[in-house]
Order: C-alpha cells, then structure tokens, then sequence
C-alpha cells in the first residue's frame, strides 16, 4: 500500500514511520523476526501516545526539529538510538518514508524561521 502513504495526514505518518524504525532497530539488535521485544513495545506504545497527544496535531514537526520535548528523557535518549541506527537504513527499505521525513525536517525548519 506505499502508494496511499502520502495520502494518509502528517501525524498518520509521522506514526507509521516512527514504528518501521523500531520494527528495524528491534530486529537487528534484539533478533526478533516479527513480533517486536517487550523493551521495543513499550518504546513504541509510548511513541504512539506522544504522538496521539501531539499539541500541535497534523501540522506535527518532526521530533527532532520540534521545540515541545515531550518525551521522557529515558525514552527520548532510546528512540534517538533506534533513529541513529534505523534512520540511514530507511532510504534502501523504506524511500518514501525517508524522503517524507527529510522533507518534512527541511520544511520545518524553513517554516520555523519565518
């Protein structure tokens, strides 16, 4: 269905993005196939209501671009490990979501100059 992804609203893929990341992460370093550990089900629960509970709602930047931190530290430092490892990888498993994600980054922070 990569297709419909850019039809789905910001935060719909910002979430989508966010879970293939830790999908990636999980399996690579925790050998999982496809269910994720408990470690990484808990990273991703709490990614989803974060995001679920996002103030600025579809028009979301992406993380680490936004000025809310509203991640716990301790989350906050393993979803940036899981970013680091996964983040390169997204252009060769995953390129629309990569693209999406760089372009969202870009306009971001363009947006939040003016």
């Amino acid at each position: 269905m990569a297709g419909f992804y850019f039809l789905k609203k910001r935060r719909e893929r910002e979430q989508e993005t966010v879970e293939t990341m830790i999908r990636m992460y999980c399996r690579a370093n925790h050998d999982t196939s496809s269910t994720l550990c408990e470690k990484c089900a808990d990273l991703a629960g709490y990614a989803r209501k974060r995001n679920a509970r996002c103030i600025f709602g579809d028009r979301k930047p992406v993380c680490n671009a936004c000025k809310v931190h509203c991640y716990k530290p301790s989350y906050r430092e393993e979803i940036r490990k899981v970013m680091r490892f996964a983040g390169p990888r997204m252009i060769y498993t995953h390129p629309l979501m990569a693209v999406d994600h760089l372009i969202m980054k870009f306009v971001t922070r363009k947006y939040d100059k003016t």
